[in-house]
């Protein structure tokens, strides 16, 4: 109870503090979201990739002096677009394309960094350090905020089918390329705008854990965005808390409460959790 209360003082008297909540819960809202997309499109490999693959483009900004959003972006939406391509003109699938792209990326990302002699900062890119966001990330992480939702509001109905049943989109008429390729800037942005609080080695965690957290509680998308966002929000808060309390890293500590968030849930959700469904195994045994 104490730890608690000396959390709420600190809250209320240091400024980085509550910049780092702010952009702690900003950053679990926005993965949340755009997270829910992710894993009904089949898509985690592909945020894993992303997330790895903005090293280089980070590192590229750090060079230049330019905000690493900037780089970061650049190099994801290349990716990106690197992946599709590989995968519609060669006979490999789209996971190993996904696979030797984003390796190829990282790579370049670790040598660039040597390059830059910017090691000391590495631990914090892979890593994150919200406790050190700065107000230009604030600000940064707001605008993401705001661009995911307009772009889930202007496009829901694109979204929600394009997730559920492709083809069913493309004989419909419906540009499923622009609306991926719309869903990997987003998601890029995202995971740009999350590497100061987790990372990122940790980035695609925050975008797969409270999503998938979600999924076990609802069948509705409209909940699940809520559910997810809201997940993710109160994982961001918990994390931050622990962080500052016991001294932790912040983006491992963020990610273990979502972690712990899904295993409970894993556990006790009243439809598609271990206990609902060991009931229904055993009701019809009886």
């Amino acid at each position: 109870m104490t730890s608690i209360v000396e959390f709420a003082h600190a809250l209320g008297h240091y400024n980085f503090l509550q910049s780092a909540l702010m952009a702690a819960i900003m950053v679990g809202i926005t993965s949340g979201i755009i997270g829910s997309f992710i894993i009904l499109r089949g898509m985690s490999l592909m945020g894993d990739a992303l997330s790895h693959s903005v090293l280089p483009g980070v590192v590229v900004a750090y060079m230049l002096g330019i905000n690493i959003m900037i780089g970061a972006t650049v190099f994801g939406v290349v990716v990106a677009v690197l992946i599709g391509f590989v995968a519609a003109h060669s006979k490999l699938k789209n996971d190993t394309s996904i696979g030797v792209v984003f390796s190829a990326f990282f790579a370049l990302g670790y040598i660039l960094i040597s390059m830059a002699q910017s090691s000391t900062n590495l631990h914090h890119i892979l890593f994150g350090n919200v406790l050190a966001v700065s107000d230009s990330d604030l600000i940064d992480t707001f605008i993401v905020l705001a661009v995911v939702i307009i772009f889930v509001l202007a496009f829901f109905k694109e979204l929600q089918i394009t997730s559920f049943d492709n083809t069913f989109a493309k004989s419909y008429g419906l540009n499923t390329s622009v609306v991926h390729y719309g869903l990997m800037i987003v998601l890029t942005l995202v995971t740009v705008s999350a590497l100061q609080t987790v990372g990122i080695i940790l980035v695609v965690a925050m975008l797969i854990t409270p999503a998938a957290t979600a999924f076990l509680w609802t069948n509705r998308l409209g909940h699940m965005l809520f559910i997810s966002s809201s997940f993710g929000a109160v994982a961001s808060f918990i994390g931050l808390y622990l962080s500052y309390t016991m001294n932790w890293a912040s983006g491992p500590a963020i990610v273990m409460v979502a972690a712990i968030i899904f295993l409970i849930s894993f556990v006790i959700a009243p439809k598609q959790g271990f206990l609902a469904k060991l009931g229904v195994k055993n009701d019809k045994k009886a």
